[in-house]
């Protein structure tokens, strides 16, 4: 089953295609994915394929959000026919469109201006759109039917009136209906102040204008991921509260429930993975008093600082490390010292996890590493906590075991910089490895 335009599907009427077949294969295709289709791919339920490559010689669409001024709209539709172009309006109701060619075509009286609509009859419709594809006309004013499906490489520009009524994905899809041949087409949103829009519509079209470059629809549906929320993974609601606390809060929560329930409900399903876990640690945190960042000096953009941050957290290996080091070094220059200080906390966060450490702090030249939160945990029966406790005892003087309440912390002297970290902790795996 494939399924196009996948946004226009409710998460109801697509349960209901695949019950027809008992097993059947689907495939989605959309510019821009639902925020709950999006969430199973990111959590790995769907398989997800981006197509980045645009075609040869398309431009990016320039998009301006703009409040409704009507010497604006003349100067708009004068610069786009006088170029040669036609110009799609969009004014998303019924009772307002002949009202709204009259005053366009009392703005620019030399140009032909046409309306087109769901509920005209067929034949009218069809003709309508034909004569608009055949030039006959220069402004095509229509509701949103003109979303999907449409194709005229000649429409390069598109004006969306009270843009602040659409989502996130229909802006997205007809600002796609300009911008299909080589030439560099506009999209012009408009709609009321911003101070005077909801939270929500201010996200929504400051989201479009940043995001306007080719291929940018992935960043766009993550966007609406974190505006309206992933939903119900199981049921058929497609909002939920992942907007109150953030996207990544979202998937550790979330991943922390599907670790309970394995360990509860279904231990005898996955008994095997909760051997190999055997209730350590996913994630440690490691908070300093050293400078440790990517400097503004190195990358001014903050856009761009993020993304770096984003991908370093997710190199997963020494080899991506090293790969992403040269790839900082051939893109910005010479890496600087804070930004190598970065790196190797990349790979002390590594070390303590396999460790069984949940936090390590290093300030005023002490470190201090916490173990595992449950006291009751089998860690403090495993071969890492006793090879640690080991290590101690024979292989360093300047570290001790302190109890705070039920849990216990290493202490570490004399620890100045990440190298001086990250070299204890080489040497404490090392002697703990069989």
């Amino acid at each position: 089953m494939i399924i196009d335009e996948e946004q226009k599907f409710g998460v109801a009427a697509k349960e209901k295609l695949k019950q027809l077949r008992t097993t059947v294969d689907s495939l989605t295709l959309t510019a821009t994915p639902i925020p709950r289709t999006l969430q199973f791919s990111l959590m790995g339920a769907r398989d997800l394929s981006i197509i980045n490559t645009p075609p040869p010689n398309r431009q990016p669409i320039q998009t301006e959000v703009m409040v409704f001024n009507e010497d604006a709209i003349r100067d708009i539709i004068y610069y786009e026919t006088e170029r040669g172009g036609q110009v799609f309006f969009i004014h998303n109701r019924v009772n307002g469109l002949a009202e709204m060619k009259g005053l366009i075509q009392g703005l620019c009286p030399d140009i032909s201006v046409a309306y087109a609509h769901g509920q005209m009859d067929g034949d009218q419709l069809e003709d309508t759109i034909l004569d608009f594809m055949d030039k006959k006309y220069d402004v095509l004013v229509c509701t949103n039917i003109v979303e999907s499906g449409v194709d005229i490489p000649n429409v390069n520009t598109i004006i969306v009136n009270n843009a602040h009524q659409f989502g996130l994905s229909d802006l997205h899809q007809l600002r796609g209906r300009v911008g299909r041949s080589n030439k560099k087409a506009f999209c012009y949103l408009f709609a009321p102040p911003m101070s005077t829009l909801p939270v929500d519509s201010r996200k929504r079209l400051s989201t479009l204008e940043q995001y306007s470059e080719l291929g940018s629809g992935f960043q766009i549906a993550m966007r609406d991921l974190d505006i309206r929320g992933a939903g119900n993974m199981l049921g058929g609601e497609q909002s939920g509260f992942i907007a109150e606390i953030g996207f990544e809060m979202y998937q550790k929560i979330l991943d922390e429930a599907i670790r309970e329930l394995k360990r509860s409900e279904f231990k005898e399903l996955f008994k095997t993975e909760i051997q190999q876990q055997d209730d350590f640690v996913t994630d440690c945190s490691i908070d300093t008093d050293l400078e440790i960042l990517i400097p503004d000096s190195y990358v001014e953009s903050i856009t761009e600082r993020l993304s770096l941050y984003s991908r370093l957290d997710n190199c997963e290996t020494e080899n991506d490390l090293l790969a992403f080091h040269t790839e900082m070094t051939d893109r910005f220059g010479p890496v600087p010292e804070q930004v190598e200080d970065l790196f190797t906390t990349v790979r002390c966060r590594r070390l303590a996890v396999d460790l069984g450490f949940e936090k390590m702090l290093l300030k005023n030249e002490t470190l201090r590493c916490f173990f595992v939160g449950n006291p009751d945990s089998p860690y403090f029966q495993s071969e890492t906590f006793s090879g640690i406790l080991q290590f101690l005892q024979k292989a360093t003087n300047k570290a001790k075991l302190k109890q705070v309440g039920k849990n216990g912390i290493l202490i570490v002297e004399s620890m100045k910089t990440m190298n001086d970290l990250h070299e204890f902790l080489e040497r404490m795996t090392k002697a703990i490895s069989p």
